[in-house]
């Protein structure tokens, strides 16, 4: 059986099973085991050689990974796809890329019927429905269901505006609020409702509009039965509510007194 002679947690984990002595042949008169179930560890100290990066130190034990990891430094992306001009350094990244072509959405939401290209995706919308937030603001008490808000809105605290118009001089906290600006320079209108001839700038004024040909309303009020289309109307009608509070308490305190 093959051992390891650095104290790890894999001990158990190294004992050659008789499948694996199946499938071990001899090559330069030593025993070299190649079944794919032995710990990455192990082989990585069978193998008997470290490819290290001259760039920044890190050690590989397979030539492959080694080559993977070069790809950072050198920036060598050669997995590229057919139908537009982006490369990736990796397979798996282009593979995932080609659903953007293919429309194929194999990750699919067990909750809804909504599917999604990558896994990450259907991971962080299935927050929507258990309602976690793990990413915690550290100057407020907001929290996120993704990380890539969390640092949007950390942008609200520092006052960063890292993207600019190329067009003015303004600038933008969030890449969305840049290219909903861009319009306003190209005229452009992207986003058509299929059930009138109203287009929109940007999606979020799209999504609001569509909201009123589908009678949805997803903004409830907690204080009674009444819910709104869009969240400023909730925000307005919450408003007007405490406003009506202290003339309502004022009215009883004059019954009393009577």
């Amino acid at each position: 059986a093959l051992t390891c002679e650095a104290p790890c947690d894999f001990s158990e984990k190294h004992k050659q099973s008789p499948k694996e002595k199946r499938r071990s042949s001899v090559k330069s008169g030593k025993r070299k085991i190649i079944a794919h179930n032995v710990s990455p560890h192990m082989r990585a100290e069978s193998d008997g050689r470290r490819h290290v990066c001259k760039d920044c130190g890190k050690s590989f034990g397979y030539l492959s990974d080694f080559t993977i990891h070069m790809r950072t430094h050198t920036r060598k992306k050669p997995f590229c796809c057919q139908e537009c001009d982006k490369s990736f350094s990796l397979k798996c990244n282009l593979k995932t890329h080609m659903r953007t072509h293919t429309g194929e959405k194999p990750f699919t939401c067990k909750e809804c019927d909504k599917s999604f290209c990558h896994a990450a995706q259907l991971k962080t919308h299935l927050r929507t429905h258990t309602g976690e937030k793990p990413f915690n603001c550290q100057e407020c008490d907001k929290t996120f269901n993704q990380l890539s808000n969390l640092k949007s809105h950390m942008l609200t605290h520092t006052g960063e505006k890292p993207f600019v118009c190329q067009e003015c001089d303004k600038s933008f906290s969030r890449i969305s609020h840049l290219n909903s600006h861009m319009t306003t320079h190209t005229g452009e209108k992207p986003f058509g409702c299929k059930e009138c001839d109203k287009s929109f700038c940007d999606l979020s004024r799209y999504r609001r509009h569509v909201r009123i040909h589908s009678a949805e309303k997803p903004f409830s009020c907690k204080e009674c039965d009444k819910s709104f289309y869009q969240l400023s109307n909730l925000k307005r009608h919450m408003k007007n509510k405490t406003k009506a509070k202290p003339s309502l308490e004022k009215k009883c305190q004059s019954l009393v007194k009577i």
